[in-house]
């Protein structure tokens, strides 16, 4: 399988993902601005979420483009992703529903934890796989933002339970921290070209 097929399959999913977290969102009974004001729990998880599938799509396409070509751990590694992030539309919605309840707050936090692992998962067997010297290893370097975010996760996770204001806190914090795209890639590959 070419990278093409790999990239185009992923991008076909993470589509999916945002459409079915979109159609989650329901109209409201109403024809005013108040009608609006019970969905607000709802509209806030979406956005978040919104974000984190951003960002897991943005450097998941500059993960790809480092690579050289696809082996058969790399589908298994790749669906395995894509499996943690099928399930944020349907913990999205329950977070949002309830009101981030701190049950639906700990199960959102749960599906990031293993959406990181699985894209760091992911990443090792990419690199695994196309050798130490592999532009994908001198880009990601030390990479604190990949080994701190799962240890975020992991507190907010019981947290939530306590205070889960300080749980989705956690989880804004985070993304806010990978918004910016992670340019480590592109530098190398840039350079690579030159």
């Amino acid at each position: 399988m070419g990278k093409g097929r790999f990239e185009a399959f992923s991008d076909g999913v993470i589509a999916v993902i945002i459409t079915i977290m979109v159609l989650e969102m329901k109209v409201p009974h109403g024809e005013d601005f108040a009608a609006l004001t019970g969905l607000l729990p709802v509209f806030v998880s979406y956005v978040l979420s919104f974000v984190y599938v951003g960002i897991y799509w943005n450097n998941h396409h500059h993960m790809l483009h480092a690579m050289t070509h696809v082996t058969g751990r790399m589908l298994w590694a790749n669906l395995h992703l894509l499996f943690w992030l099928s399930l944020v539309p349907f913990t999205t919605g329950w977070m949002g529903e309830n009101h981030f309840a701190p049950a639906t707050t700990a199960l959102y936090g749960a599906v990031l934890l293993m959406a990181a692992i699985a894209y760091w998962i992911l990443q090792q067997v990419i690199i695994s796989s196309q050798g130490p010297g592999s532009v994908l290893k001198r880009a990601v370097g030390v990479d604190w933002k990949g080994k701190v975010s799962p240890v975020l996760y992991a507190i907010a996770i019981p947290m939530a339970f306590v205070s889960r204001w300080f749980s989705l806190a956690i989880y804004v914090c985070v993304a806010l921290a990978w918004l910016v795209p992670d340019k480590r890639i592109e530098r190398i590959l840039l350079l690579q070209e030159k």
